[in-house]
């Protein structure tokens, strides 16, 4: 079993910045992919960033420019760095890891960003 545990959410007021991390551990042997995605009240989930093993990396079309996910294979750990934040990035954010034959979800942690 693959622990998933998320870090760094927050309040923030609009252009400000905050910095998510995603750490795998436990039954961890071969992560594929590392992804956040998010989920605010009313909407459906939709991926913000996804990063694979070899580091392609790919974006939701809201965040390019303003979001940077990174990753530390060494320490199954990724990394969203949220910059300009708008009020429109508020939600509960989730890391989804992608590891051979299963994936495991962290519970998330909430951003807000007020105007």
């Amino acid at each position: 079993q693959v622990q998933v545990a998320e870090s760094g959410g927050g309040l923030v007021h609009t252009g400000g910045s905050l910095r998510l991390s995603c750490a795998a551990s436990g039954s961890v042997f071969n992560i594929l992919a590392m992804g956040w995605y998010r989920l605010a009240p009313g909407k459906q989930r939709e991926l913000v960033a996804r990063i694979t093993k070899s580091g392609s990396t790919e974006y939701a079309d809201s965040v390019k420019g303003r979001f940077t996910i990174s990753r530390d294979n060494a320490k199954n750990t990724a990394y969203l760095q949220m910059n300009d934040l708008k009020p429109e990035d508020t939600a509960n954010y989730y890391c989804k890891v992608d590891q051979i034959g299963d994936i495991y979800w962290g519970r998330g942690t909430q951003v807000t960003v007020s105007s």
